[in-house]
């Protein structure tokens, strides 16, 4: 299986991506620049991984979602293409219009950096279904900008399509200390109505070989519906 990865200036988790998909996920893995614009149909995922994209300059992700790349990345996705957007990855879906909402600076203006619990709210998607329903799993985070905002004026889960991950404690408990950048009903990932684009402020590629080691149920989820193995 084949795996894209794209780097933008700034990007500095495209390595971290790359070395877990090739050494975890056993992907055949290409890098590829942002102003590059092959046609992306030979492979079976895309990644947007993670960073400072042009050094968050106005909105984080905003100016990295005019890169020429993103174009062709609209088009792998509405052909139905897996897209997995991690941390700045996700900031730039949402700026393209790939997932709803958006990421503003966390309610404590600080940048965020530790592990944190996360509550799988949906294991019904390509994502997450190596992993049961209400299971706590524990990525790391490293963020200044990662509160979502689902611009939706929604008052449950239940009013959001595709929240897959959310913040929690190490019981599964959701409360304004475990939710570390102060995000909307605690989403920490979302993916849109086809679930093949899916983008989550927490690294799973932290969490593979180091750390939790529960990224790699992400990764499984992803094999499984490609029909791989890890």
């Amino acid at each position: 299986m084949k795996a894209a990865v794209i780097t933008f200036p700034g990007s500095n988790c495209d390595d971290d991506v790359i070395y877990t998909l090739r050494e975890f996920a056993k992907f055949q893995v290409t890098n590829l620049w942002h102003t590059d614009t092959p046609a992306l149909g030979e492979y079976q995922l895309v990644v947007v991984p993670g960073g400072f994209s042009y050094g968050d300059y106005l909105r984080s992700g905003a100016v990295a979602s005019l890169s020429p790349i993103m174009a062709k990345v609209k088009e792998y996705a509405a052909a139905g293409g897996y897209v997995l957007g991690i941390c700045n990855g996700f900031q730039i879906l949402c700026e393209t219009g790939l997932l709803p909402g958006a990421l503003a600076k966390n309610e404590s203006s600080k940048f965020q950096c530790k592990d944190v619990f996360l509550k799988v709210e949906n294991n019904q998607s390509p994502w997450t279904s190596a992993m049961k329903a209400g299971e706590v799993v524990q990525f790391p985070i490293a963020h200044g900008d990662g509160r979502y905002v689902a611009g939706l004026s929604a008052k449950s889960l239940a009013d959001i399509d595709g929240v897959l991950l959310t913040y929690c404690d190490a019981n599964g408990k959701t409360s304004a200390g475990s939710n570390p950048n102060g995000s909307e009903l605690a989403i920490a990932g979302i993916s849109n109505k086809a679930r093949n684009v899916f983008g989550l402020m927490p690294h799973p590629e932290r969490a593979t070989d180091l750390r939790s080691q529960h990224g790699k149920k992400l990764w499984q989820s992803l094999l499984t519906t490609l029909g791989g193995k890890a």
